[in-house]
């Protein structure tokens, strides 16, 4: 078999060892400030208001808005609720969180000599979540469509020499040599030949055709998934006044990526002249890395009650490495467990992933002691997230999917805060457009949110509550012909904080 070549000579077939596709550059991509309860319950529309941690991560400038130190920290508990269609059926899931998402602390430094416009600058460090990855759901249904499409697609146009065991060897060596030699296309069509799921049209090891033992007909189909981990953020933040009416503020963040995802499906047809009956397929994928990115930011007090803010916030430049596992079986016309499980860890090529930047433009106006009205505009080019794995065929398909796939997505925020000596009431709605050219596949998100605070002069405590929704049809696996399967979500969080001041 030709996978007896020299490894080092066979890396430069290494085209196919990479596994990334446009769920990662998304899942990477999306995420935003999850915030203090006053943040959250105005929208988080607080671009030109400043005052708040959570708001110095929108717009860096914020900070030098404080007029005393301060510090918070904030926890929440998330429940998701998902209506999910599949297969011609229908039904509901649900799942609830509790984590601390936000710390941080402001610690203000007043100039004074009198003759300096440099009124003073304050430095920050907080940490805050932009991406919650817990979530968890299941679908079943009756389909046309059976799971060795996938398998078809990954095997047809490979040499059955190439994904085949010696006569020595394991499934075990035989999955992690070809995984190291020719990469996770081939292991697929290794599962789905050793499984019976595939039948190459001749036995010769040029052959490249396959079909499958699988007969067409219906299909039922369990699917079962569950992801975990996150996508936080850890900012140091310098901020500076100049004379009474212009602010200015830089961020440097240090990202990271912890993420987790299980997938389970149970395949059984009673279809006639099918000699597969039933397929169980399982993967997990673990992915962890770092990233770096920069903002830069400006309030101007137009005239005292109206503020201006605008902020840019650059490329998130992400290093990646991924695992995965995988186990196959499959239950024969006669009833004879076939199970493919190889035991074997694949560890992915380390890779490069820019997420897009975005620019915020904000307006605020002061009613006085007695409330706000604050709105912000966010604008961001999914199109521009690429892939650097080091292999330029690779990086040239998968960015141009990317191209042809994303488009710029527009947020709006609006917020308000109304103030009865002690107490402040709040409220806010946001409406945030689809990365994706079809929305179809990932729709617009709405939401609206409210909160109550109180004032202890010394402290604050504050409480919010939010509520949004989005629809997603989502495939079960980036190949083959599966129907995918459609989400309406929703979600509602409280979230409670606590503000101190230092």
């Amino acid at each position: 078999m030709k996978k007896i070549f020299i490894y080092a000579i066979c890396l430069a077939t290494i085209n196919c060892i990479f596994s990334q596709d446009l769920e990662d550059a998304l899942r990477y991509s999306v995420g935003e400030t999850q915030g203090t309860a006053r943040f959250k319950a105005m929208a988080g529309a607080f671009g030109a208001l400043g005052g708040d941690i959570s708001g110095v991560s929108i717009n860096p400038a914020g900070s030098a808005i404080f007029s005393t130190s301060n510090g918070s920290f904030s926890a929440s508990t998330k429940s998701n609720s998902l209506d999910i269609s599949y297969g011609g059926s229908s039904n509901k899931n649900s799942s609830v969180n509790l984590d601390l998402h936000q710390i941080g602390a402001a610690f203000v430094f007043e100039n004074y000599k009198k003759n300096s416009p440099w009124k003073k600058f304050v430095l920050s460090i907080f940490y805050e979540r932009l991406k919650d990855y817990d979530n968890e759901f299941s679908i079943e249904g009756t389909t046309n469509n059976s799971i060795s499409s996938y398998f078809l697609q990954n095997s047809n146009g490979l040499q059955l020499g190439n994904i085949s065991a010696l006569e020595d060897e394991t499934i075990s060596q035989a999955y992690s040599a070809i995984g190291s030699i020719y990469g996770y296309q081939h292991q697929q069509a290794f599962l789905g030949y050793n499984s019976y799921i595939l039948e190459p049209e001749t036995e010769a090891e040029d052959n490249i055709l396959y079909n499958s033992n699988i007969s067409p007909g219906s299909f039922y189909q369990q699917f079962d998934y569950l992801t975990a981990g996150n996508n936080g953020k850890l900012s140091a933040n310098l901020a500076f006044q100049y004379n009474k009416n212009i602010f200015l503020g830089l961020n440097l963040n240090s990202h990271f990526i912890d993420f987790e995802k299980s997938t389970y499906l149970l395949e059984e047809n009673t279809n006639q002249g099918s000699l597969i009956n039933a397929v169980n397929f399982q993967n997990k994928l673990y992915t962890k890395g770092e990233g770096f990115s920069l903002q830069l930011g400006t309030i101007i007090k137009i005239f005292e009650k109206l503020r201006f803010g605008f902020s840019y916030a650059s490329p998130t430049w992400f290093t990646l490495r991924e695992e995965t596992t995988q186990y196959l079986a499959t239950l024969d016309d006669s009833e004879n467990l076939i199970a493919i499980n190889p035991n074997v860890v694949n560890i992915f090529p380390e890779y490069n992933l820019k997420t897009p930047g975005k620019i915020t433009g904000s307006l605020a106006y002061i009613l006085g002691n007695s409330g706000i009205i604050s709105f912000d505009y966010i604008r961001k080019n999914y199109a521009n997230t690429s892939f650097d794995t080091g292999n330029n065929l690779l990086d040239i398909s998968l960015n141009t999917s990317i191209e042809d796939t994303f488009t710029i997505s527009n947020s709006y925020k609006i917020g308000g805060e109304l103030r009865n000596k002690n107490m402040s009431f709040r409220g806010g709605y946001k409406l945030q457009e689809s990365p994706y050219k079809s929305k179809k596949i990932y729709g617009n998100l709405n939401g609206f949110s409210l909160g109550l605070g109180y004032n202890f002069r010394t402290s604050r405590i504050d409480l919010s509550y939010e509520n949004s929704k989005r629809s997603i049809s989502k495939n079960l696996y980036s190949s083959g012909n599966l129907e995918a399967a459609l989400l309406d979500t929703k979600m509602s969080i409280f979230t409670l904080s606590l503000s101190i001041n230092l």
